[in-house]
């Protein structure tokens, strides 16, 4: 993930989909965002320039958001990098995805409900919303299977939807 010429020969005028990222993010893990998410990016984009593939996916985050600044911060880097390499790219941004091991934010819902309903912190309820498993598995699939576009940015409301 660190080494470009490792995976650039399988992926000419494919979709790249970036997927790597540090585990279990953290405020302390700074430097870990630093090397692996900024690090494996930047591989990924010269793989993909390289080997010409026609549209890059990238899981970044949703932006901007109240806590986790060292990650919210390489992230926003890690777009601006794809806006600069030129490619077609689809940003996907969830929040938190609620799935096997990652259940405990449901118990937060009626919470999020409660944002989503008062117009002052509707836009951030909805921007840090949720989303299930089956949503983000389902907003990759679009995002690779819809035509390539210069920058095409996806947020939790647009995941969310049927």
């Amino acid at each position: 993930m660190l080494d470009a010429a490792s995976y650039a020969t399988p992926v000419p005028g494919s979709v790249f989909v970036h997927l790597v990222g540090a585990s279990h993010p953290a405020p302390w893990k700074h430097q870990e965002f630093i090397l692996v998410d900024f690090g494996s990016l930047q591989e990924s984009v010269k793989a993909a320039q390289t080997s010409d593939a026609g549209h890059f996916v990238y899981v970044s985050a949703a932006q901007p958001a109240p806590v986790m600044k060292a990650y919210i911060r390489v992230r926003e880097q890690c777009e601006q990098l794809l806006r600069e390499s030129r490619l077609n790219c689809t940003i996907l941004r969830p929040w938190y995805v609620l799935g096997p091991g990652h259940r405990w934010p449901a118990i937060l819902k009626p919470l999020y409900a409660l944002g989503e309903s008062i117009p002052t912190t509707r836009d951030s309820a909805q921007r840090l919303g949720l989303i299930d498993l089956d949503q983000m598995v389902r907003a990759l699939v679009q995002a690779v299977e819809a035509p390539p576009v210069r920058v095409r940015v996806v947020e939790v409301p647009e995941m969310r939807a049927p």
